[in-house]
């Protein structure tokens, strides 16, 4: 590999100069086959070139979680909000109808957990490229532990799954896992997203950070950014707008959309800020219009 020894600091962003898109709307997706591109575009939309995903995978490593008690309840009437939902192959086959036109994501790796906080040695594979197939997946979405026991692991999955993905035109999510010990800077977040591009991602899930228009910027692929922990309403909308606003691609809201007190309110809430540049404060009155028309 590269030697380290009296590397330079990269600072030559040109966040000034737009991505080169070379003939297709998603980033770093140009020279890819007519089927990638199709499920790209079902992720992203043509119009903003953003999308918002609904992630209700957390049972799978954490069992019933609030909010998340009954997928078949809850999940169903908010795919009309979002683009794509995000799961495993198990609920997505129980809790989501085959008729929905929302593009699905399944997740195709497991991790394991010591009581649920410490770091996995990089899991292996739950759902292969012929489950998939199958399930007609719009994406795959593999864990990655990087700078953690189990980076070595998971980053083989990574490459494993986006060199299927490559050849059935399946894209692949990657997505930036990150533990109690593990730092939420702008370097470490530039490390994690250029490693899982480079390694055959063609979706890279992360977390905003002061200085995520540099890691934005050095990322060749989209950005989604993941919504985290249960945030006020607001907070969770300003979130979306920066990062939007500073390079993001999307945003995949989990618990901020379930767990609030209008799922519905909430979720149409971020789509006006992905889609349609809706300012925080713009977007926090739909969620309230929602709300309080229940």
């Amino acid at each position: 590999m590269a030697d380290n020894i009296g590397n330079k600091a990269a600072h030559d962003y040109h966040l000034d100069i737009a991505p080169v898109q070379d003939g297709f709307y998603v980033k770093g997706a140009a020279h890819c086959d007519w089927g990638m591109k199709n499920r790209l575009a079902k992720i992203f939309q043509p119009k903003s070139g953003n999308t918002v995903m609904l992630a209700f995978d957390h049972g799978y490593i954490m069992g019933p979680t609030a909010g998340l008690e009954r997928i078949d309840l809850v999940v169903p009437p908010l795919a009309p909000y979002v683009d794509v939902l995000m799961g495993t192959k198990g609920v997505i086959r129980s809790c989501v109808s085959p008729a929905s036109p929302t593009a699905t994501c399944v997740r195709v790796t497991y991790d394991t957990t010591v009581l649920f906080d410490e770091m996995s040695n990089g899991g292996g594979i739950a759902c292969d490229i012929e489950n998939a197939i199958r399930m007609n997946a719009d994406c795959m979405a593999v864990q990655t532990f990087i700078g953690a026991p189990g980076e070595s692991r998971s980053l083989e999955l990574l490459a494993r799954t986006a060199d299927a993905g490559t050849r059935y035109g399946i894209p692949t999510l990657g997505v930036v896992a990150v533990g109690k010990q593990m730092e939420r800077t702008e370097k470490f977040f530039q490390l994690a997203t250029r490693v899982l591009a480079e390694n055959g991602a063609n979706i890279v899930k992360s977390y905003y950070c002061e200085g995520f228009e540099r890691v934005a910027a050095a990322c060749p692929v989209p950005i989604v950014i993941a919504g985290g922990k249960k945030l006020p309403e607001l907070e969770a909308l300003e979130m979306a707008y920066r990062a939007i606003n500073e390079g993001a691609h999307g945003v995949d809201m989990g618990r901020n959309i379930f767990q609030s007190d209008s799922p519905e309110g909430m979720a149409a809430a971020i789509g006006k800020v992905v889609h349609e540049g809706y300012t925080a404060k713009q977007a926090y009155e739909v969620y309230e219009e929602i709300k309080n028309s229940k």
